[in-house]
C-alpha cells in the first residue's frame, strides 16, 4: 500500500484540538509529514509547550492514522510548540503579557505570580517577571536577589537595562533601584513613570510570556499598564473568605471596565486548605471551601487552580527558591497545573482573535 501525504492529512483533520474547536489540519498545527514505505512521521505543532492537552492530542493522532490510512502504519510523532500572540505588547520581543492581580494585600499574589513564572519557563517557554508592586516588592527576596542591581548596556544605539537572571527566567523589580529599608514614598505620576520604565527600557529579548505582578488593590499601576500595553489577559488571585472574594469581584470587574478590556485568563484560590505534611492526601479547609470555584461560575471565568496552605511555600520563598523548583511535591505539582491551565487560557484568547484579525506566529 501507497501512503501519501493528502491520506495522512486528511485522517488528521479529523482531530480536534480540545480548546480552539477546530481541526489540526485547518489550524495549520501539523507540519513536517514525512513518508518512507510503511512509516510515517509529522509534527504537531502546540499552541504553548505548557499544553496540558498534550498527550491526548498526540494518542488522537495516532489513532487517526491507524483508523483512517492503514493498522499497520509505523508513525513518529514530533510534539513541539510555538507560542501565540495576537497582538504587539508594545513590548519589543514580547508576545504575551499576563498581569497577576488581587483584589487586596495578603492573599498571595507575588507567590502566585513567581511560582506561575517559574512554572512557565520548566515548561519550556521562555519567560520573563516584572515586580511591579512598586511601594512593596518583594521578588528580590523570593529569588535570593537582595541587594542586586541590574547592570545597563548599549543596544541598538540606546542604553538598556539588563533583567537580572536566575533559575531561568529574567527578571526586573523596583526593589532592585532602591533601598530595601526605606519606603517609597512616589506620588501617582512618579509610580507611572517608574513602572513603564521597567517595560520600555529594559532589554526583556524574546518571551513567550512576561508576567507582572501588579500591587494589590486597583489603582494607577494597574491603569497605567493595562492602558499602555497591551495585556494579553489577567490572573485573580483571591483566598477563600468572602471578605478576599469580595475584592476579588471588584478587581476582576477593573479589568473588564470597557476603558480597560482585558480578558480575565482565570481565578487561582490560594490558601485553600491546609495539608499536613504528615498526612499529604488529606486537606483541610479551614478557611472555608469553593468561594473561588463559586466566585468563577458567577463570573463565568475559568477556574484556574487550589494552591494549599502548607508553611513550605512561605519558607521556599523567604529562602530564596520558590516552591516550584521542589520536583516532585504536592505544592510545585499545583503551581504546574496551575501554569498549564494559564498557557492553554492565554492560547484560547489568541485564538479568538482569529475571528478579527490574522493570528501571528513567530
Amino acid at each position: 500500500m501507497t501512503i501519501t501525504q493528502e491520506q495522512v492529512l486528511q485522517a488528521l483533520s479529523n482531530v480536534e484540538e480540545p480548546d480552539l474547536k477546530k481541526d489540526l489540519v485547518t489550524l495549520n498545527m501539523i507540519q513536517d509529514i514525512h513518508i518512507e514505505g510503511n512509516h510515517v512521521s509529522f509534527s504537531v505543532i502546540l499552541t504553548t509547550p505548557a499544553c496540558p492537552l498534550k498527550a491526548m492530542i498526540e494518542n488522537a493522532c495516532r489513532n487517526a492514522i491507524l483508523y483512517f490510512v492503514s493498522k499497520d502504519v509505523e508513525i513518529s510523532i514530533n510534539m513541539t510548540s510555538r507560542v501565540t500572540t495576537q497582538k504587539n505588547t508594545g513590548v519589543p520581543g514580547v508576545k504575551n503579557i499576563i498581569a497577576v492581580a488581587s483584589g487586596k494585600g495578603g492573599v498571595g499574589k507575588s507567590t502566585v505570580s513567581v511560582n506561575l513564572a517559574l512554572a512557565l519557563a520548566k515548561t519550556g517557554a521562555k519567560v520573563g517577571l516584572i515586580d511591579a508592586d512598586i511601594y512593596g516588592p518583594s521578588v528580590p527576596i523570593m529569588f535570593g536577589l537582595e541587594g542586586e542591581r541590574p547592570k545597563a548596556r548599549d543596544v541598538d544605539g540606546k542604553t538598556r537595562i539588563q533583567p537580572i537572571e536566575k533559575y531561568g527566567i529574567k527578571l526586573l523589580s523596583i526593589g532592585f533601584f532602591t533601598d530595601p529599608n526605606q519606603p517609597v514614598p512616589w506620588r501617582g505620576p512618579m509610580v507611572s513613570t517608574a513602572v513603564k520604565q521597567l517595560f520600555n527600557d529594559a532589554d526583556w529579548g524574546e518571551l513567550d510570556y512576561l508576567v507582572v505582578d501588579l500591587p494589590p488593590g486597583t489603582g494607577d499601576i494597574h491603569i497605567t499598564v493595562t492602558q499602555t500595553f497591551p495585556v494579553t489577559g489577567a490572573v485573580i488571585v483571591t483566598t477563600p473568605q468572602n471578605v478576599a472574594l469580595a475584592d476579588a469581584k471588584k478587581g476582576i470587574g477593573m479589568f473588564m471596565m470597557n476603558a480597560i478590556n482585558v480578558p480575565i485568563l482565570g481565578i487561582v484560590e490560594n490558601m485553600a486548605y491546609f495539608t499536613p505534611a504528615e498526612l499529604p492526601e488529606n486537606k483541610y479547609y479551614i478557611f472555608g471551601q469553593g468561594g473561588g470555584k463559586k466566585l468563577a461560575e458567577q463570573l463565568d471565568v475559568p477556574f484556574l487552580a487550589e494552591i494549599p496552605l502548607v508553611k513550605g511555600i512561605s519558607d521556599s520563598g523567604d529562602a530564596g527558591k520558590p516552591i516550584v523548583l521542589d520536583e516532585g511535591s504536592i505544592m510545585a505539582n499545583a503551581f504546574i497545573e496551575m501554569a498549564k491551565k494559564v498557557a492553554q487560557q492565554v492560547a484560547i484568547c489568541n485564538a479568538t482573535a482569529i475571528d478579527k484579525k490574522t493570528l501571528v506566529n513567530n
